[in-house]
């Protein structure tokens, strides 16, 4: 696959490009060291993935993004740093289009070189075969913004999963849900520690239901989302509240949707109802088992319309969907099956 990267240091371009090089399955076609350099580039180049640093002098990245996403979209991986500017870029920049996005490496820090090195070969042989359309066809609803607040605890949830893909497609289902819902919104999104807050802000102001990354100790109200933080498994105890939890990686990853699904089948039972939505991997087809199980229903992203389908199409495999729509049918078949559990139809 043909990747070209994008970045102004010289000095990341090049980490980038021996990584890329590295790789048998990788071909590195190009470098462009900003926004208007990768747009010339581009249609001769023509790569197959771009990695796309975020500040760049004449044309930073999530401009470069949008201008390649509306002139010959192509799937984009944005490299971040830590900075809470570029975090709030890289939230907005999935939500435009990006596939994921990496941390920048650091200078002075190996472990951060040796993370790199493992995590982009992954990041972009998954983005090499993500699929774009939902970017394009999409349909925003308009979102019903009557936020009411209730201080009743929760006595049905909505379990929710994603990884790759993920920020969009969860503005699309919050953006869905009524703010009467009756119901909590847990959430888990593979990203790390810093990232999750920024979400959950994001998705607050479009969505209406309340949006807020959970705190270990409080309590799950109706009509109330809550994202599980980067770096901590997501986990409800018996008298409804929250634990949060830096027990080891489940699936690899820390949050894990398969952790939080567990428990709140346990907790909840037959009031739950499941949703996996786009992503890399197979987290969550457990967790969608033991809601199954416990007498749950089951939600899952059409692969079709899915930026990455391996999440999805697991719980499929598996057995245990009950409900397969696209992913603008997400948020309805949810509803329906909340106020299916309320005795109605």
């Amino acid at each position: 696959m043909k990747v070209m990267v994008v970045d102004d240091s010289a000095f990341v371009r090049k980490i980038l490009s021996d990584i890329i090089r590295s790789d048998s399955e990788m071909e590195l076609v190009g470098t462009a060291r900003n926004g208007e350099d990768a747009l010339r580039k581009i249609p001769k180049l023509k790569p197959d993935v771009i990695t796309l640093d975020i500040e760049m002098p004449k044309l930073n990245g999530l401009e470069t993004l949008k201008i390649i996403m509306e002139q010959q979209p192509l799937p984009v991986i944005m490299v971040s740093s830590h900075t809470k500017k570029d975090s709030k870029i890289t939230i907005e920049a999935l939500s435009a289009g990006a596939v994921d996005f990496v941390t920048k490496p650091s200078l002075l820090k190996e472990e951060s070189i040796e993370e790199i090195k493992r995590l982009l070969p992954l990041k972009i042989k998954a983005a090499a075969a993500a699929h774009l359309a939902p970017y394009k066809s999409l349909i925003l609803p308009r979102a019903e913004m009557d936020r009411t607040q209730s201080k009743r605890l929760a006595t049905k949830v909505v379990a929710i999963g994603a990884s790759t893909g993920g920020p969009y497609a969860l503005e699309r289902v919050l953006r869905g849900l009524p703010s009467h819902l009756q119901a909590a919104v847990l959430i888990t999104q593979h990203m790390p520690a810093g990232f999750t807050g920024l979400l959950s802000k994001r998705l607050d102001r479009i969505s209406p239901l309340r949006v807020k990354e959970a705190g270990n100790g409080e309590s799950i109200l109706e009509n109330k989302a809550y994202i599980a933080p980067g770096d901590f498994h997501l986990r409800v105890a018996r008298d409804g509240t929250v634990l949060l939890s830096s027990a080891a990686p489940v699936n690899y990853v820390r949050p894990s949707v398969d952790v939080m699904m567990d428990s709140v089948a346990e907790v909840f039972g037959s009031s739950v109802v499941g949703v996996v939505l786009t992503g890399m991997g197979r987290d969550g087809a457990e967790g969608m088992a033991k809601i199954k199980e416990k007498g749950g229903k089951t939600i899952v992203q059409d692969p079709k319309t899915a930026v990455i389908s391996g999440m999805p199409q697991a719980v499929i495999k598996k057995g245990s969907a009950d409900v397969v729509v696209p992913l603008e049918e997400v948020a309805a078949a949810v509803f329906c099956e909340l106020k299916k559990k309320d005795g109605q139809s």
